[in-house]
């Protein structure tokens, strides 16, 4: 997974196929996550995954209307095509389910 380091990069990988995980380091839901994203990722190589820290990027968050952490928000062609959104812990089968439909 790739790392969001700036507003640029945001810009330009949204208008490809990506999958935005807005994360932060000291989130125990989000490090739940860790162990199968790398097998996700596998899975659904038509995205580029991004692994935005929410703390360091506030203001894409807010932009985005992202207050709950993990959360997910995927585009294709600059078109946001769906999001999931929230601060409950996610489950490896409630994010390829999520990701089966965007």
């Amino acid at each position: 997974m790739k790392k969001l380091d700036s507003q640029q990069l945001f810009e330009t990988a949204k208008q490809g196929n990506a999958v935005f995980l807005f994360s932060a380091n000291w989130c125990p839901d989000c490090r739940f996550l860790d162990p199968f994203m790398p097998e996700i990722e596998s899975k659904f190589s038509e995205f580029e995954f991004y692994y935005v820290d929410r703390d360091e990027h506030m203001e894409i968050a807010q932009e985005m209307d992202i207050f709950g952490i993990p959360s997910f928000v995927a585009y294709r062609g600059n078109e946001e095509t769906g999001r999931y959104v929230g601060k409950e812990r996610k489950t490896p089968e409630q994010v390829t389910e999520f990701l089966e439909t965007v």
